[in-house]
């Protein structure tokens, strides 16, 4: 349940996205967000990562014009928005991205394999999981302490 409060908003949104750069490596420079959405965790993590460059992937068109007007607005640069779904850009994006990151409701090892597609040798994927650790076949479960208490990520990182 979200809220158009600002307090909510910089807690729950704004702090919540910056707990990914605690697992990010300082090395990572081309970033996907998959699934961008309203452009969480992207848009926050690329304010504070400003030398990376990012692409925010979304299915949605709508979200997808949200996305542009807040890049545009932002003047944020080497920041690319496209309106597309992971298993269709695997082919033209294989091995481009050192980093992949997600919010998770569900599992977050469902786009797995088309995100190892698209990351680099050595790449890692961070996906903000659900309220409670998941079995899954790989990857390992951090948590992070942020400012409303700890923080789930699943985390995998690629040979």
């Amino acid at each position: 349940m979200g809220s158009s409060a600002p307090d909510w908003i910089v807690d729950h949104i704004v702090l919540d996205s910056l707990l990914f750069t605690r697992l990010l490596p300082s090395t990572a420079q081309c970033i996907l967000d998959l699934g961008s959405g309203a452009g969480v965790p992207g848009i926050p993590l690329k304010i504070v990562l400003e030398p990376a460059s990012f692409t925010l992937l979304e299915a949605r068109a709508k979200r997808v014009s949200f996305l542009l007007t807040v890049v545009r607005e932002l003047a944020l640069p080497k920041c690319e928005i496209v309106n597309d779904r992971v298993e269709r850009i695997t082919a033209a994006r294989a091995a481009s991205f050192d980093a992949v990151v997600m919010r998770c409701a569900g599992n977050p090892t469902e786009f797995t394999d088309a995100a190892l597609r698209v990351l680099k040798p050595a790449g890692i994927i961070v996906a903000a999981g659900p309220p409670s650790q998941r079995s899954t076949p790989s990857g390992k479960w951090s948590e992070i302490d942020g400012p409303l208490g700890r923080r789930l990520f699943w985390v995998l990182r690629k040979p």
